[in-house]
């Protein structure tokens, strides 16, 4: 997967994307929940995230609560052992990886702790949820992480052009 050749695509679409996406929020098609989840299909019938894992790369999740005891208890791990050796704060006071790429990332692109991973890793790129307009800053973000993300603006636009 040529991860230059995505972000690139995404940086000259910004401004396209950008106005494109405000569009959707300033008049939503009835019908775009199911347009935004027949799209997010379409484009992981296409895309395997276990050839690029640019996300697990390059930017880390945040980690709820939830997500530190469910994986700490899977790894057999004390809560407090698990944040010092993997977490940190940040300036939004997130509990966030200390490093990338991602701990648990293989050198197949395979996630270790794949089954508990967090809430944040399950939904990413978020290009399947209800009201899509609401995060659109995101999903413009994701654009230049996330090969899937950017494929899923150019299928919108394609396909609410066709309706």
């Amino acid at each position: 997967m040529n991860l230059e050749f995505y972000k690139n695509q995404a940086l000259l679409r910004q401004k396209e994307n950008k106005k494109f996406l405000e569009s959707l929020k300033k008049k939503p098609p009835k019908n775009l929940d199911y347009l935004v989840q027949e799209t997010h299909e379409q484009v992981f019938e296409k895309i395997d995230c276990l050839q690029c894992a640019n996300c697990c790369k390059t930017t880390g999740p945040l980690f709820t609560e939830k997500d530190i005891e469910r994986i700490a208890k899977h790894l057999k791990m004390k809560v407090s052992d698990f944040e010092q050796k993997f977490l940190q704060t940040d300036e939004d006071q997130d509990k966030v990886l200390q490093n990338l790429p991602c701990w648990f990332l293989a050198d197949d692109n395979t996630c270790s702790i794949y089954e508990v991973r967090p809430k944040a890793c399950r939904e990413f790129p978020h290009t399947d949820r209800k009201k899509i307009y609401q995060i659109n800053h995101l999903t413009l973000k994701n654009t230049l992480i996330c090969p899937a993300a950017y494929e899923f603006v150019e299928k919108m636009k394609e396909n609410l052009t066709k309706k």
